[in-house]
């Protein structure tokens, strides 16, 4: 496989000076103190903005930065900016490298979270074999691990948000897309080649609308906010009498699955139909999970959430009607609690395990 020659991050006065042309911080700074070696930094890497964090054992945020990511300017400038925010949380925490415990890093996928290198995530354009962990602890002296977003985000909710206490957690994020992560017996499961948690792309109707990933009738393709809005324009081009339409003026381009939400909130019977449908395939998806990992929990976030019942009553009732009658009582599924701080939280929470991981294989040896 070709690779990218390597390349060299800014040292840390061109990081620092990238910091400073972002202009001031976001922060929420706690009461207390950090206690040394008792905090991880985490960062949350996007297409489109960097949130990077100082973040205590119980999920407490002590410092918080948000810049934008500017793909365009190149690997070096992003990964510049990454260090950027993590210098600003640390001087805004009051403390230095020595006294954060980890970093941990959630990243777009697809990764290979074993060596840290970002392989080609396509929400970032000329990225390819990045070795994002090895940069990070080369200028901030502190132990990086990288990991996918979906997961992280997956264990920032399991040991944060709604999955905490729990041993068998799925957590789905259903938005513009669908993805998740699985936690079986209290871990992470990645998979053979890490690539598991691919929960958008099981198979629901083979002969289905296509798929961003090649397929066809994959859950994302019917399930997702983008194949809600799909439909909603499907029936207003076909002269369906729908306030979808109305609501967007007659510009197709301006129908979205907020819109699509918006008009069924009003009594709109074919904006009903479109989510209930879409919800339907979505309990499909999570009846199947339910047989194949007899979780305990299933964790929904993402933007289509905020449908509230209208999203988790059909998926309530599919998996009551398709799952294995033992599994599908032992199931709750309930809605995510971290909001928009699933990611930078999920990135911390990868550097404590990370971290919790390395110091018993160093007890085990001594």
């Amino acid at each position: 496989m070709h690779k990218n020659k390597p390349f060299s991050i800014p040292q840390r006065e061109e990081a620092t000076l990238a910091r400073g042309l972002e202009g001031p911080a976001i922060l929420s700074m706690a009461k207390q103190r950090p206690d040394e070696n008792k905090i991880s930094l985490g960062i949350d890497l996007g297409g489109t903005k960097i949130i990077a964090a100082l973040v205590d054992r119980q999920g407490r945020i002590l410092a918080r930065d948000y810049r934008e990511t500017m793909p365009a300017d190149g690997q070096a400038s992003v990964i510049a900016r990454m260090i950027g925010a993590a210098c600003t949380v640390m001087e805004a925490g009051g403390v230095n490298a020595s006294q954060v415990a980890a970093v941990g890093v959630a990243a777009p996928g697809p990764i290979d979270a074993e060596s840290g290198v970002v392989t080609a995530p396509p929400n970032l354009p000329g990225w390819k074999d990045v070795p994002l962990r090895r940069l990070m602890e080369e200028d901030l002296r502190v132990p990086t691990w990288l990991e996918n977003d979906a997961n992280a985000a997956a264990l920032g909710e399991h040991r944060f948000g709604a999955g905490k206490g729990t041993r068998h957690m799925i957590y789905v994020t259903a938005s513009t897309g669908i993805g998740g992560g699985l936690i079986l017996d209290g871990q992470l499961y990645r998979g053979a080649t890490g690539a598991a948690g691919e929960i958008g792309h099981i198979t629901l109707l083979p002969k289905g609308p296509h798929c961003g990933c090649g397929n066809r009738g994959c859950l994302e393709a019917l399930a997702s906010g983008r194949a809600i809005a799909r439909e909603g324009r499907e029936r207003v081009s076909r002269g369906v009498p729908t306030l979808i339409g109305d609501l967007a003026e007659g510009d197709l381009d301006q129908i979205s699955a907020k819109l699509v939400a918006q008009a069924a909130a009003q009594g709109d019977v074919p904006a009903r139909e479109i989510i209930e449908e879409a919800m339907s395939y979505l309990g499909l998806g999570m009846a199947s999970l339910v047989n194949l990992f007899n979780p305990e929990l299933i964790v929904i976030g993402g933007g289509l959430t905020k449908m509230d019942e209208l999203l988790f009553d059909p998926v309530r009732r599919v998996i009551d009607r398709r799952a294995f009658r033992s599994s599908a009582e032992a199931v709750e599924v309930v809605p995510a609690q971290l909001g928009d701080d699933v990611g930078v939280l999920g990135a911390a929470a990868v550097a404590m395990g990370a971290k919790k991981q390395v110091s018993n294989v160093q007890e085990r040896r001594e």
